[in-house]
């Protein structure tokens, strides 16, 4: 029997259009591994909504190999030392897995490769990083003509099989139990909320053919927290549940309005395009001049109770109260509300952007470092591609615009008894139940404090 080869997972947590997967398949017996690395991360390790995701997706992923001959090997440390004892205690003699571009994945790979003979496939975006260049052929910073270029490439290639069988080694290496890795909460389960999900490849595809049903009407319903109009994908996006080739060619001829949404999938390709350009974008502001803003000093108690406040959903502003909620008991939030939460975090309240970010990397089930970083600075203006700082959203009169009563009474169940019309301010209607907060600030007196900031700079 051949040397057997080591399957390196780590977000691309899939048998099918699994590119180091079919390439690992064809040259013999294969090691399929995951590695829980909080080493290389450092202070990027994954956070508690992610590992919730993460333990039902590794067992799911487990399931599927079995059903091939195959089963999923876990070991945890830092991911060069333990594919490389791996390599001597199985004898493999290379090492196949698909490529990422967070900065801690790119010198994980790096490492590896010193020591071992390992391949790097591509396969978890539309079109490889940093391969959608200029006429110059510099790497685009503005996502518009970005997303110009990169339309022009597609579609993506087909989406590949899973391949018919997984050789399996001759001995199996000793394996982790999932369950030791204590992924999961325990006291209290914050989790309970998060049962709605079903993680694992099998439930992206279920999610994909449930988006189908609505896709052609995405563009106008996707900006309406009361009605399921967002796809839902985007932490089976992350974690590699399902490749973003297989999901253009089931949905790219939804018809509708569905050009909206694949622009969405080309944002997630931008986003990491923008990180392989600037690998510190979640801990650096884009633009130099706004590292002068003068945010509020997040070491002072007042400045911290309203952070608590907004973490909590108890800002006295509905609908950032009702998104900061589902956040929490769902880990994810509907998109347009993301936008009004952050920019009230940002504009209203005048704490650093990189507070929200790693509010949402420990609470968010599709916690993404270039998405994440990407948008946080777009709401900001700090970013490269971003909103104007001066641009500050109504959190009020965003609420009417998009109809969020029914949102709102749901997640906010103090205000079921409001009416539609003054569900979306019940303090400027006096209509405010004693149960529910006023509001921590006015949206006037913080809009002028937001602009008197920008003006500082």
């Amino acid at each position: 029997m051949p040397d057997p080869t080591i399957l390196w997972f780590r977000r691309d947590l899939r048998l099918s259009d699994q590119t180091a997967l079919i390439a690992a398949a064809a040259e013999g017996p294969v090691i399929p591994v995951f590695i829980l690395d909080d080493e290389t991360p450092k202070h990027r390790a994954m956070g508690g909504a992610s590992r919730w995701w993460l333990h039902h997706s590794l067992a799911s992923l487990d399931a599927d190999l079995r059903d091939k001959g195959s089963r999923l090997i876990l070991r945890r440390g830092k991911s060069d030392e333990v594919l490389a004892a791996l390599a001597a205690e199985t004898g493999a003699g290379r090492v196949h897995c698909i490529r990422h571009y967070e900065p801690w994945w790119r010198n994980a790979e790096r490492a590896v490769g010193k020591r071992l003979d390992l391949v790097c496939h591509d396969g978890n975006y539309l079109a490889p990083p940093g391969s959608v260049t200029t006429g110059a052929g510099e790497p685009y910073k503005i996502f518009t003509p970005f997303w110009r270029a990169l339309r022009e490439r597609m579609p993506p290639a087909p989406p590949a099989n899973r391949p018919r069988e997984i050789a399996a080694p001759s001995r199996w290496p000793e394996s982790d139990r999932l369950e030791d890795w204590r992924l999961l909460p325990t006291r209290p389960n914050w989790a309970r909320g998060f049962a709605e999900w079903e993680p694992g490849e099998t439930g992206a595809r279920k999610r994909v053919d449930a988006f189908l049903r609505h896709a052609a009407r995405y563009d106008e319903e996707r900006n309406m927290p009361a009605i399921e109009g967002s796809s839902r994908l985007s932490p089976h996006l992350h974690f590699g549940e399902v490749s973003p080739a297989y999901v253009w060619h089931r949905v790219a001829n939804a018809g509708g309005s569905v050009d909206v949404f694949l622009a969405e999938i080309g944002w997630r390709d931008y986003a990491q395009n923008v990180i392989l350009q600037f690998p510190d974008y979640g801990a650096k502001n884009g633009r130099e001049r706004y590292d002068r803003l003068p945010w509020r000093d997040f070491r002072s108690s007042a400045v911290r109770d309203e952070f608590d406040a907004w973490t909590k959903g108890r800002t006295g502003y509905p609908i950032v109260d009702a998104g900061m909620r589902q956040l929490w008991a769902t880990g994810w939030m509907h998109n347009r509300v993301r936008m009004i939460a952050a920019s009230f975090l940002i504009k209203h309240l005048l704490i650093d952007w990189r507070e929200g970010d790693r509010w949402f990397w420990d609470t968010l089930v599709d916690a993404d470092y270039a998405s994440n970083a990407v948008n946080w600075q777009w709401v900001a203006g700090t970013g490269i591609d971003a909103n104007m700082w001066s641009r500050i959203m109504a959190p009020l009169g965003q609420s009417e615009k998009f109809d969020a009563a029914g949102y709102i009474r749901h997640w906010v169940p103090e205000l079921a008894g409001v009416s539609d019309v003054a569900i979306h301010d019940p303090d400027a209607h006096r209509c405010r139940p004693r149960a529910y907060p006023r509001k921590i600030i006015a949206h006037k007196a913080a809009r002028e404090r937001a602009l008197e900031a920008g003006r500082a700079i």
